[in-house]
């Protein structure tokens, strides 16, 4: 499986490769008041996508907080809380000490 993965990891990298070798024609984005930007092709196509990505978690942040804040008032105090499995199981007369 891990073969699998260091060869889907290599594919996807010659292909962002090939993509960047390419698309190496320098492109002019225009802004606000005349303001011009030359740049490579990928350069701004991986920058807006790094941005996109960038905006993306920013947004997703307070809803995390909310359903961390949620999370947090649902659980029990920690003085109702069961034992954990590990003390559990190192406490059972059953399980020998030599396994």
């Amino acid at each position: 499986m891990r073969i699998l993965v260091w060869l889907f990891r290599a594919f996807l990298f010659f292909c962002l490769f090939a993509f960047a070798l390419n698309n190496s024609q320098e492109i002019v984005v225009h802004w606000f008041f005349g303001q011009a930007w030359r740049a490579p092709l990928v350069i701004v196509v991986l920058l807006t996508f790094g941005l996109g990505c960038a905006f993306g978690v920013l947004a997703m942040i307070p809803a995390w907080w909310r359903h961390k804040r949620a999370a947090a008032r649902s659980l029990p105090p920690a003085d109702d809380l069961p034992p954990s499995a590990a003390t559990a199981s190192a406490n059972d007369p059953k399980i020998p000490d030599g396994i």
